[in-house]
């Protein structure tokens, strides 16, 4: 009996190695043939139009990193602790492990950006932009926990973000240098088959790239590349170049993955008026305790 029991289990086994061979060898979409995006109305260019967002922790760190206690932490008898101010947040103010989006790894940081990026990161409750809903910046608009909207026709591309209400018109015509430095600079489109190539200029140094503190100074200049890979996935590609802030080039790439729902749309984040109290709430004629 034992010996009819061991002869099924080893059946069945033996059945599921071969069932998710088979699996693995089915290639994804996209992967195995160069995918042909559906043209945009008017056009010969891949359709970008969609909802779409990325799926990930590179929000937190575009770095390698473990999951810890908290963003904002204090040396404990043991090991750090969460500071004082998010300890009540327990595991939803926790951080998850990620495996990166750098290519190579590590951001090739100058010495004195890289002291930088470690005092943002141990200063992250008082100096990421992010917590006052300052506006993201690009690349970082791309990978927030949010959802964004593609409007692409013939004669415009025009972003719109639900972080903040976020937004950003691609020009497909270059109108030369911005006439003014901001938080999402400005962007020029063109499309090499089937990839939308943007590049962007004109930020501010203000913006952050994730919540560790990753930063760069206004000589910012990312290159995007969005590649479609399947009816419901892009290849997100950005080249960033900052000689000021970084000893070369680099590169981050992720998949963004269309919102399939039936009901999709952006829904209103205008986070401005939650943090107003955070900003000015001192200065109420009888302010709340903190």
């Amino acid at each position: 009996m034992r010996k009819q029991f061991s002869s099924v289990m080893f059946a069945l086994a033996a059945a599921a190695a071969v069932a998710i061979f088979a699996l693995n060898a089915i290639p994804a979409s996209g992967q195995g043939q160069a995918y042909r995006a559906p043209r945009a109305p008017g056009t010969q260019n891949p359709d970008f139009n969609g909802i779409w967002q990325a799926v990930g922790t590179a929000y937190y760190d575009l770095e390698p990193h473990v999951a810890k206690a908290a963003l904002a932490l204090r040396p404990g008898p043991y090991g750090p602790l969460p500071a004082a101010p998010v300890l009540s947040f327990g595991a939803v103010g926790a951080v998850p492990g990620g495996l990166g989006v750098v290519e190579g790894g590590e951001i090739p940081y100058t010495p004195a950006a890289r002291k930088k990026k470690l005092e943002n990161q141990e200063k992250w409750l008082d100096l990421d932009p992010e917590i006052k809903c300052y506006l993201p910046g690009v690349p970082r608009a791309t990978y927030m926990p949010f959802p964004f909207q593609i409007f692409q026709s013939s004669k415009a591309i025009f972003f719109a973000y639900e972080y903040a209400g976020a937004v950003r018109n691609v020009y497909l015509k270059d109108p030369g240098p911005a006439p003014v430095d901001s938080w999402m600079g400005q962007s020029v489109g063109r499309f090499e088959g089937e990839t939308m190539v943007i590049d962007v200029t004109g930020m501010n140094d203000s913006s952050w790239f994730d919540r560790a503190g990753n930063h760069h100074s206004d000589k910012l200049h990312v290159v995007e590349r969005y590649t479609r890979t399947g009816p419901d996935h892009i290849l997100y590609e950005a080249t960033i170049e900052d000689p000021q802030t970084f000893t070369k080039p680099w590169k981050i790439s992720m998949p963004i993955y269309r919102r399939i729902e039936r009901n999709a749309q952006l829904m209103e984040f205008k986070c401005v008026e939650f943090v107003e109290e955070l900003m000015y709430g001192q200065w109420r004629k009888n302010p709340l305790p903190r």
